[in-house]
């Protein structure tokens, strides 16, 4: 029985993509998130005063989320178990956690309880959780691609340590390509293979810091060769690699994220920046009528009177893209992108208006002073409506001392950028004979 466990094991080993037989066995031999797992880091101080309580891992694919919840039970000497969200209910998980309380009260080990796609589970599923995660019957390791903070029980998260990881560099990346290349036993050390730097740097930038996808694109080009020694060159990576498919959920993180880069870089000026997230978006497949509104908007929050014709510009792109749809609408997105990011900036009206509507909601409403009132019907004359208003037109330079308001307030303040200055100029004038009285 024992020969053929053995042999169906060995079995299934060779069986495995590269990028899960090269899974490390130590903590030692993981590469990336350094920035918590590194000497001295929260996650590796944790694992020495044995105090590893419930985390929830959030990234993207492919940098090592479940290898490294693995390898913590390992290091911590607890049982591992794995459910995936995705693909199971409420019995099994509780059927999992009644098994590690049993293991517990018996006086067998901990259960480190791995929960991959945990944003995927219900309320109510999460709910289940918290008993035995604030008993201490099991460590939860949560895996996410969504911001826990916004998909996960609130509950589940203010009772775990949220680990955030990162997309891993392109020497890390090199690095675990070597490893595979050297690995004899794991790896494809066994088939001798010349790699071009070339070819090394093509599969470490295509790979988006996602481990798995680069070892996957090695393993093809090396398996699908059949010189010996293998040349494996940059056409041969670029060959191998598969067509990434972009992460991007429409209502997650990497929506908000990539419209805050591209507005944030329209807003300072780099239309480089501007134009590089804008087709990151469009790849991606997002909404086109979203990207419009918020180029419209920008418009005039960001770049206001310092430069008016911005507005019509983006209002025209906008009906541009109704038009004629994709994908040539990314012709007037780009120039609609590039002309924002390079015309002169004010926020003046939109600190005018966000300063009158905050006094109108604090402050005493002001009466309309009497000579502005409506006098076109009847009765209004026996109230005095309207008497002493002065036609502004009557007057030289169409500007005439008159009061509008009531009281002494001044919300737009021009900027001295682009037509703005002249409208700043031509204000100052406008004002000291508004209040010539």
């Amino acid at each position: 029985m024992n020969l053929f466990a053995k042999a169906e094991g060995e079995n299934l080993k060779r069986a495995q993509p590269l990028a899960a037989r090269m899974r490390p066995a130590r903590l030692d031999e993981f590469v990336g998130q350094q920035h918590f797992l590194g000497e001295g880091k929260l996650l590796r101080r944790l694992l020495a005063a044995d105090r590893l309580s419930s985390v929830i891992f959030y990234g993207p694919p492919g940098t090592g989320k479940t290898t490294l919840a693995r390898l913590l039970a390992t290091a911590s000497r607890k049982k591992f178990k794995q459910l995936s969200a995705i693909t199971s209910g409420v019995k099994e998980l509780r059927e999992s956690l009644d098994a590690a309380r049993d293991e517990l009260t018996s006086g067998g080990l901990r259960t480190l309880l791995f929960i991959d796609e945990i944003h995927r589970f219900n309320k109510t599923q999460q709910d289940a959780l918290l008993p035995d995660v604030e008993e201490g019957v099991v460590t939860l390791v949560g895996a996410t691609t969504s911001n826990p903070f916004f998909a996960v029980n609130s509950a589940l998260v203010s009772r775990s340590q949220v680990f955030e990881f990162q997309s891993l560099s392109i020497d890390d990346i090199t690095s675990l390509v070597k490893r595979a290349l050297a690995d004899k036993s794991r790896g494809l050390g066994n088939i001798p293979v010349e790699i071009d730097d070339d070819a090394l740097l093509f599969l470490a930038e295509t790979s988006d810091g996602d481990a798995r996808r680069a070892l996957n694109a090695l393993e093809v080009g090396v398996l699908s060769s059949s010189e010996r020694p293998v040349k494996f060159t940059r056409e041969l990576a670029a060959e191998s690699v598969q067509r990434k498919a972009i992460q991007y959920d429409a209502t997650g993180d990497e929506h908000y994220d990539s419209i805050s880069a591209l507005i944030k870089s329209i807003r300072g000026s780099d239309p480089d920046a501007g134009l590089y997230w804008l087709a990151r978006m469009l790849e991606a497949g997002e909404d086109i009528r979203f990207l419009c509104r918020r180029l419209v908007i920008l418009a005039s929050e960001d770049v206001g009177n310092a430069d008016p014709a911005a507005l019509p510009l983006a209002v025209a792109a906008m009906q541009a893209c109704e038009f004629i749809g994709l994908p040539e609408c990314q012709l007037p997105l780009a120039q609609c992108v590039a002309y924002l990011a390079c015309a002169p900036k004010s926020n003046a009206a939109t600190i005018a208006i966000g300063e009158a509507r905050r006094d109108v909601r604090e402050q005493r409403i002001l009466p309309v002073p009497v000579h502005l009132r409506d006098k076109h019907y009847k009765g209004a004359e026996r109230l005095g409506h309207g008497e002493g208003y002065v036609y502004s037109h009557d007057a030289a330079g169409g500007v005439v001392s008159q009061d509008y308001l009531g009281v002494e307030r001044e919300y737009y303040r021009p900027v001295d950028r682009g037509f703005e200055a002249e409208l700043a100029q031509r204000l100052t004038e406008i004002r000291a004979r508004l209040r010539d009285r």
